[in-house]
């Protein structure tokens, strides 16, 4: 007993990584895989050599994950591949632009431009959200090229295995107030473009941590079908930083459950019955006072009848945020997706400085 016990556990530590702080993978005491595998599959009763396997290939990816990676049957492509790079544009309270990317790939950036030039000749943008969640790609070309639409000065951006790429100076570059949405579900090119806007400080980056699969992979065909993504280069910003393999952590952080971000994405306006998202600053950027936490402001009666009616109490409040700040009538559409009333919070709260400044 005493040895399928030791068996079970180093059949624990293969898979789901160390157990004990003095066996390490860095180490020499680490026991050799096939040796280890050869006494497992010939000692260890009720357990096959199919299971053994598969305990063996979910240890391996998930000890190197996000470096390696797993792919479908079929060969990978981005997602969408045949759609539009930009999915949705649209204004919000009349003054701020909002633009969603699809997937980073070829002709973003020219999209980018196109789409703000039109919201821009029906509106005097005050901002612009660029919504970088659920985007993926692995073009960072493109994702430097979208970004040197929001850079006015010549400098270096991004730097891969296959080449880099560096702004030019213009004139004519996007020069509102930008703040880009990210979330776990942002990918590859998606991460490098959030991670590049934010060293150029051209935006603030909201939402949560992104996937942190910003790298160079190449993928290798498995004799069952199965194709294995692997992590052969580093991304680089201009400034000679790694994107991190642990993703991109944004400037304000907005926690929520990834079904309620789901509902909110498909509908930003949609009423959940216990809207649960809470806002932190993160380290990334400046705090203002001792504490986190989100003033409070005054209720008025109306808006105590429209929280009672939706099922939500005055302490969720602090979710609850129109597109052009907050407006006392409840009969005009309220956005409630989070890290989009963040957004626009900001750009708004930017604007009324702006202006304060100029008088």
């Amino acid at each position: 007993m005493k040895r399928i016990g030791f068996y079970l556990w180093l059949l624990g530590w293969l898979a789901f990584g160390p157990v004990q702080p003095g066996i390490c993978a860095e180490t020499n005491e680490a026991p050799h895989f096939q040796e280890l595998f050869r006494l497992l599959r010939t000692n260890l009763p009720d357990v096959s050599e199919e299971d053994l396997n598969r305990a063996a290939v979910q240890g391996l990816l998930n000890q190197f994950y996000p470096r390696v990676i797993l792919s479908t049957n079929s060969p990978t492509t981005d997602a969408g591949a045949g759609d539009s790079p930009v999915s949705t544009s649209t204004v919000y309270g009349e003054s701020y632009g909002y633009v969603r990317v699809a997937r980073v790939a070829t002709g973003l950036a020219d999209q980018i431009k196109s789409s703000f030039e039109k919201l821009e000749a029906t509106n005097k943008l005050k901002g612009l959200v660029l919504d970088l969640r659920y985007a993926g790609g692995r073009d960072y070309l493109a994702a430097a090229n979208t970004a040197d639409r929001f850079v006015s000065k010549e400098q270096p951006l991004l730097d891969w295995d296959e080449g880099s790429a560096r702004a030019t100076a213009k004139a004519e570059a996007i020069s509102v107030p930008l703040a880009v949405l990210v979330n776990q579900q942002t990918i590859g090119a998606a991460e490098a473009l959030a991670a590049v806007l934010r060293e150029t400080d051209a935006a603030v980056l909201i939402g949560s941590r992104t996937a942190g699969q910003a790298q160079v992979f190449k993928e290798f065909d498995l004799s069952n079908g199965q194709r294995l993504r692997i992590a052969t280069g580093q991304v680089k910003t201009g400034k000679g930083k790694m994107v991190p393999a642990t993703g991109v952590v944004p400037d304000i952080e907005v926690r929520i459950s990834a079904e309620d971000e789901r509902a909110y994405f498909a509908d930003p306006f949609k009423i959940l019955p216990r809207p649960a998202a809470r806002l932190r600053a993160t380290d990334n950027v400046a705090r203002t006072g001792s504490t986190n936490q989100i003033p409070r402001r005054r209720l008025n009666e109306a808006e105590l009848v429209r929280l009672q009616r939706e099922g939500s109490s005055p302490d969720e409040q602090d979710t609850i945020v129109s597109a052009g700040g907050v407006d006392q009538d409840s009969s005009i559409s309220v956005v409630r997706d989070p890290a989009l009333a963040r957004a626009l919070d900001l750009l708004k709260g930017i604007a009324i400085v702006e202006r304060t400044h100029t008088r």
